[in-house]
């Protein structure tokens, strides 16, 4: 099947149920890219900066940037002109450098606290504490520019459902603590970014308004080096 059929596909189970599909594109080609939004996709989620700077550059103005990779603070600057959403906001440091950033571009940004909910060492993210300790600090509430809409989530890489949905579960209890506690009037605290191609189904099931779908999206990854930024 093209790339258009199967982002159909998707975008036919997904989006029916208001979820937002981000096609991950990293490692992909501009053309296959182009591909899929000439199909209509408009998201694109990439896990590093040199990349996803490179291929903004070449596509559309249209499309809609996630970052949704680990993000360092000395990368900030490259994508703060045009990225949509930052996913994975694991410190306040980070926060602030985004803030920085964003308000040298006279933009707010949004961003979504990544959670730590998987039983993986691997994973990043905030603790359940840590999260309710950095909503309630004086620094978060110095930040201007940058936007808080929700939440993202991990789960374990386990082929056990169960345990995968009660992690998704967890989150969302905790997204609806949050959103009562902090954002009860602010409509833009809505997302729950959880679920890729193996328990977006789960995820959906447990709350989920954003899954990150690419290789069943896109086929098989393509290896390709980008120049790094810190070189420049």
């Amino acid at each position: 099947m093209s790339i258009a059929d199967n982002l159909k596909q998707y975008k036919n189970e997904v989006e029916s149920g208001n979820v937002k599909l981000i096609a991950v594109s990293k490692t992909q080609s501009t053309e296959a890219i182009l591909e899929a939004y000439n199909a209509g996709q408009l998201i694109f989620g990439e896990n590093h900066v040199q990349e996803m700077v490179d291929k903004q550059a070449q596509l559309p103005a249209d499309i809609e940037w996630h970052l949704i990779g680990h993000l360092q603070s000395n990368k900030v600057k490259y994508i703060a002109p045009f990225v949509k959403v930052i996913h994975g906001v694991d410190s306040i440091k980070l926060l602030q450098e985004i803030n920085k950033q964003a308000a040298k571009n006279k933009r707010i940004i949004d961003c979504l606290l990544q959670i730590y909910i998987a039983d993986e060492d691997t994973k990043f993210g905030l603790g359940f504490d840590e999260v309710i300790e950095l909503l309630r600090s004086e620094e978060y509430q110095e930040l201007k520019n940058i936007r808080i809409v929700g939440l993202m989530g991990i789960a374990t890489n386990t082929k056990n459902e169960k345990q995968i949905a009660i992690e998704f579960r967890e989150l969302k209890v905790l997204f609806d603590g949050i959103k009562t506690s902090f954002f009860s009037e602010d409509d833009f605290f809505k997302e729950i970014s959880t679920g890729m191609s193996a328990d977006y189904k789960i995820a959906i099931e447990e709350g989920s308004t954003m899954v990150r779908i690419g290789s069943s999206i896109f086929g098989k990854r393509i290896i390709k080096h980008f120049k790094n930024l810190s070189e420049n």
